[in-house]
């Protein structure tokens, strides 16, 4: 008896139908899992064929890519799987990336990827490849630019605020991986303390947003300064711009661990993806 025919008598899916539901057009998150459901309610999928479907796509291992690939982290976190790629091969990059892909209408994002590393990504023809480089970030699949149902995800406006201009790449680092989850993300540079009118000048920006991040160096004083004048959440984000004294960043995190305003929450030293999602665990539609 071919295994084609025993999946059938036995109601479990074949090879053949469990490739069709791990391909290309399927976006394994909440909706998928709903839409399976519904299927199973309505009585056009058995529940062995849903608990087989469930089970073989949660998680991959990659040889080339040196990697288990989390297929669920959407279901579970709401939040897609980001790739760090400070560290990781072009390939291995590549590889976990096209297999993330697979599963997700959404394009993959890969997060320290320098101008060179980007080279060697793109000499590998991944599927679907766009770099930020200001926010050395790049995705590999996906549309370009969010759906309107990524859209819908989010409350918003998010803002995204430097002290200063060093500390643009990890504020953009922030603001292009929001934005790439759909999040709407307004920008507002170089206003820090050292010139307080600039900020206070922009309180009408303030006022819009329902969450801010706020990225600085040096003394690391803005993130007070900001929460003390608005009624959301604040996400400080240390970065490692300053002169000796300021420790790679340690004395702006010091800072902003001890402030005085409240609602404030830190991150790592220039841990822009971090402040990122974040802030989409803020802004995120709870249904």
């Amino acid at each position: 008896m071919t295994q084609k025919r025993m999946a059938r008598e036995e109601g479990l899916p074949s090879r053949a139908s469990h490739r069709a539901f791990c391909s290309t057009d399927q976006q394994f998150g909440r909706e998928a899992v709903l839409k399976l459901l519904q299927e199973v309610q309505q009585g056009g999928v058995s529940p062995e064929t849903a608990a087989m479907r469930l089970r073989n796509v949660s998680m991959e291992r990659l040889e080339a890519g040196a990697a288990h690939v989390d297929h669920h982290r959407a279901l579970r976190t709401g939040l897609p799987e980001v790739v760090y790629g400070e560290g990781k091969t072009p390939l291995q990059i590549a590889e976990i990336g096209k297999a993330l892909s697979r599963h997700s209408e959404e394009g993959i994002i890969v997060t320290r990827i320098t101008p060179e590393a980007y080279e060697a990504i793109a000499a590998l023809d991944p599927p679907g490849l766009r770099y930020y480089p200001e926010a050395r970030v790049c995705t590999i699949g996906g549309q370009e630019g969010p759906s309107e149902a990524m859209r819908a995800r989010w409350h918003g406006p998010l803002l995204v605020a430097t002290a200063g201009t060093c500390d643009l790449p990890i504020a953009e680092e922030a603001a292009v991986i929001a934005s790439l989850f759909g999040m709407e993300v307004e920008r507002l540079w170089d206003v820090g303390v050292a010139g307080i009118h600039r900020l206070l000048s922009k309180q009408d920006v303030l006022a819009r947003a329902r969450c801010i991040i706020v990225v600085a160096g040096m003394d690391g004083a803005l993130p007070s300064v900001v929460a003390g004048l608005v009624d959301v959440p604040v996400i400080a984000v240390p970065t490692s711009v300053g002169y000796g004294a300021s420790f790679g960043g340690v004395s702006a995190m010091l800072t902003m661990l001890n402030s005085c305003a409240t609602g404030v929450a830190v991150v790592n030293i220039d841990n822009g993806f971090g402040a990122a999602t974040l802030a989409a665990k803020c802004l995120m539609v709870r249904e």
